[in-house]
């Protein structure tokens, strides 16, 4: 075992410990070039993007010295004590297949007890339920939501960790008919697959209104192009316009988004990018796409309330979904959408608009809470429930 994994767990000789970044670095780059590997909220540069978080590096494996798992735990202190909230965005990065989840799940979180924290949360990377976009289109209706149809598809792993972290007292965020409102992270998502694909395929996929939409913003001039740093003010811009107008705040910063590109370029190259659309020298739409190995994803998106007839951001999304599929991507991950299919609600319209590309919407496994053992800690973990309850 490396010399930096320094904790004996139990079960088969696991050994969890520490790791220096580099480290953890190392083990996220390796998982990152097979399906399904880390999302980009593992990588060891988002504990640079979240201020008023600690980073802390676990690994862990069996005692040849390779690693089998590893996570990044932001641990957030709670006020007036010695004691931190860890969150594992997205995470760990580990065998969810392992019937021995206990091997290396009981050693997390004794490591994290000692660090302090008085609850854990993590985000289990297997998928749970999937829909394609056919079937949802063709089943809205007043009232109805996606858990009011029926799967194409459950996944038997996402059902199989979702009934072992019962079985260990572990308490999925919002419960399992929430459609994820107390995550962090979406619990519905929507995603395009690309693997297998040709970019005819991906053509056809589209919706007839995509396809006449794309050509109307070439037929227009809408130029699509990568931007840099220096355009990230125009980008910020829109999307004040875009909470605006669609009722969303999402509360950060243009700083925070400038620390993003930073930090996660510095990490790789081209990690994220930032897509212009412009029509006669201005920009309409901007959006941001993130790549890690063989998965992408369209972070956030953000357009003027002006000249919206040339479709700006359905020719930025072709433009990405493209360069997505030119990197070798498994899949073009749109992130979040709304779990209402009520043509009424307000939040249908990005519903509608994402089921346009022929994806499906995926549900994962969602957030995961438990409290340490304790009466501290179970008092501080009721607190900061109550505290966020009240957000």
């Amino acid at each position: 075992m490396s010399a930096l994994l320094v904790t004996a767990g139990q079960g088969q000789d696991t050994r969890l410990g520490p790791l220096t970044a580099e480290a953890y670095r190392s083990f996220v780059a390796t998982r990152a070039a097979t399906p399904g590997g880390p999302s980009f909220l593992q990588c060891p540069s988002w504990a640079e993007v979240k201020e008023g978080w600690r980073p802390h590096f676990i690994g862990w494996g069996q005692g040849d010295g390779e690693l089998s798992g590893a996570a990044l735990a932001l641990l957030r202190p709670f006020p007036g004590t010695r004691k931190f909230f860890a969150y594992l965005p997205e995470g760990p990065v580990a065998d969810w297949s392992d019937p021995d989840i206990d091997g290396w799940l009981t050693p997390l979180l004794r490591h994290l007890r000692a660090a302090g924290a008085f609850a854990v949360r993590i985000g289990p990377s297997p998928a749970y339920r999937r829909w394609n976009a056919a079937r949802l289109k063709a089943l809205t209706g007043n009232g109805r939501r996606i858990s009011d149809v029926l799967a194409c598809e459950v996944d038997p792993l996402g059902t199989a960790v979702a009934e072992r972290l019962r079985a260990r007292g572990w308490r999925r965020c919002g419960g399992d008919d929430s459609g994820g409102d107390a995550d962090a992270q979406p619990r519905l998502v929507f995603q395009v697959p690309l693997a297998g694909r040709t970019t005819d395929d991906l053509w056809d996929g589209l919706n007839q209104e995509w396809r006449r939409n794309v050509r109307k913003a070439r037929k227009s001039g809408v130029e699509v192009v990568v931007g840099s740093a220096a355009d990230l003010p125009d980008f910020y811009r829109l999307l004040r316009v875009t909470e605006e107008r669609d009722g969303f705040r999402l509360g950060r910063s243009l700083a925070y988004y400038e620390r993003q590109y930073q930090v996660l370029n510095a990490e790789e190259p081209g990690r994220m990018k930032l897509y212009l659309a412009r029509h006669g020298g201005e920009t309409l739409a901007a959006h941001t796409m993130i790549t890690v190995g063989r998965r992408v994803w369209y972070q956030t998106g953000a357009s003027a309330d002006h000249r919206r007839e040339v479709r700006p951001s359905n020719a930025l999304q072709w433009r990405m979904m493209l360069d997505a599929h030119a990197l070798g991507a498994d899949v073009y991950d749109m992130r979040g959408v709304p779990s209402t299919l009520d043509p009424d609600d307000r939040g249908f319209g990005l519903m509608r608009w994402k089921l346009g590309t022929g994806g499906q919407v995926v549900e994962t496994l969602g957030e995961w809470e438990t409290p340490m053992a304790g009466t501290t800690n179970h008092t501080l973990y009721r607190a900061f429930q109550a505290y966020m309850a009240r957000r």
